[in-house]
């Protein structure tokens, strides 16, 4: 979830096993068995429906790092189907919605609030299980599944795991409505720098992943992958059927989606700095570094740029600027000043892959006509681990293969929706 350049990677998930606001929770549960239910395809119906043909579900996505800040998908969900803007966040698992359970507290959002149907998970359920810490999962109240998520940021989202109907068109022309687990939240405190949307997209490893629980369903495979564009949107897609696995750098991935460790590398040389524990996170608007990677960086970084451009001191949008002769409109106008970063990552032991930065993968154009760097001091943020934001994976296509537990990426035109297995590069 993006909430300004805060990352939102480090997700604490508990599952309350006390009664929570007892009070709102027992009118949710009368509520909700008033609600008509809908025939929908069952679990096992939609997996004998497709029985993992190797289609694929792509979505547009919209947004940008700046001015925005953010981006969202748009995703179907209920009977009936309404849309709902999602934070897509690779960062966590949970996808949920601002919810009418009645809602405590919800944050400014651009739809009605989500109105659930009879279709409470209950407590024993395998994926309330999963959101627990490891053996402290109690069921004092049976019926239903208590869930709260706490962000990095200071965000939280508090409520209810219920299952709905999500409405998706797969490549092949397909259209399903599978039943999949959400959160229905009812108490929702934003982060420092709020942004309206309905909910969160988890994109997380985890069993209550959206992409997790179609795979468990039979209908893709558990790839996740997005292409975000520099010049604005792109596109967020579910199974393996839409980019050429035999043109994509592949490395071996961690807990989280990390390829491990990586050096850091200025202009093709080494900055020295080296095992730099680097995780990939749509839910970071910004790259982060620790201070000892960013105060080595930094020098280099501005030794480059001021041997033509001046400090803009007085530019606050990110905290380091500069300024030409003129302002600048495009960030064309300024890879000249700059040179290229990498992260280079060692394979198994045997080869070295490198993550490309160029210019254009850590720089924006501010408001003001200036440039100014997106790679941000993460101890200061309060980040443990080195993570690529956003910005730096723009005009990549960016693929985490949860079966194979690889991640991949290749330089892509994310302009476009993909329609088939071959991807144009």
């Amino acid at each position: 979830m993006k909430v300004g350049v805060v990352s939102l990677l480090q997700v604490l998930v508990l599952v309350l096993g006390l009664c929570v606001r007892s009070s709102s929770l027992a009118s949710f549960g009368d509520q909700q068995r008033n609600r008509r239910k809908s025939v929908l395809p069952t679990e096992a119906s939609s997996s004998l429906v497709l029985n993992r043909v190797g289609s694929s579900i792509a979505f547009p996505v919209h947004g940008n790092v700046y001015p925005i800040g953010f981006y969202n998908v748009t995703l179907n969900i209920g009977q009936p189907s309404k849309p709902y803007f999602l934070d897509p966040d690779t960062g966590s698992d949970l996808t949920w919605l601002q919810c009418d359970a009645p809602c405590v507290h919800c944050t400014e959002a651009l739809h009605p609030l989500y109105r659930p149907n009879n279709n409470l998970v209950p407590c024993n359920d395998p994926l309330c299980k999963s959101l627990h810490p490891t053996g402290d999962h109690k069921c004092e109240t049976p019926g239903q599944c208590d869930y709260e998520i706490q962000y990095a940021d200071g965000g939280s989202s508090l409520g209810v795991l219920v299952k709905d109907a999500f409405s998706l068109n797969f490549t092949n022309g397909i259209q399903l409505k599978p039943h999949l687990a959400l959160g229905c939240g009812y108490d929702q405190i934003s982060g420092p720098s709020p942004h309206p949307f309905d909910g969160v997209l988890g994109l997380g490893k985890g069993k209550s992943s959206i992409g997790s629980q179609l795979s468990r369903q039979g209908l893709v495979r558990h790839v996740i992958g997005h292409c975000l564009s520099s010049r604005g949107g792109g596109y967020l897609f579910f199974g393996d059927d839409i980019y050429d696995s035999s043109r994509t750098l592949v490395i071996h991935v961690s807990e989280h989606y990390s390829p491990g460790f990586a050096e850091l590398m200025f202009g093709g040389k080494t900055t020295g700095i080296k095992n730099l524990l680097i995780i990939f996170d749509s839910g970071s608007s910004y790259t982060y570094l620790n201070s000892q990677a960013y105060g080595a960086l930094m020098p280099l970084v501005k030794r480059e740029a001021e041997k033509s451009l001046k400090q803009a001191l007085d530019d606050r949008t990110l905290p380091f600027c500069w300024r030409g002769r003129r302002p600048f409109k495009s960030l064309q106008d300024v890879r000249k000043y700059f040179k290229t970063l990498a992260l280079s990552f060692t394979n198994g032991g045997k080869s070295k892959i490198q993550f490309e930065l160029p210019p254009e993968a850590y720089l924006i154009i501010s408001s003001k006509g200036n440039v100014c760097l997106g790679i941000l001091n993460g101890t200061e943020a309060g980040q443990t681990v080195d993570i690529i934001g956003d910005i730096s994976m723009q005009d990549k296509m960016v693929i985490f293969d949860n079966e194979k537990q690889l991640i991949g990426w290749m330089a892509a035109n994310c302009d476009r929706l993909p329609k088939s297995k071959a991807v144009r590069i």
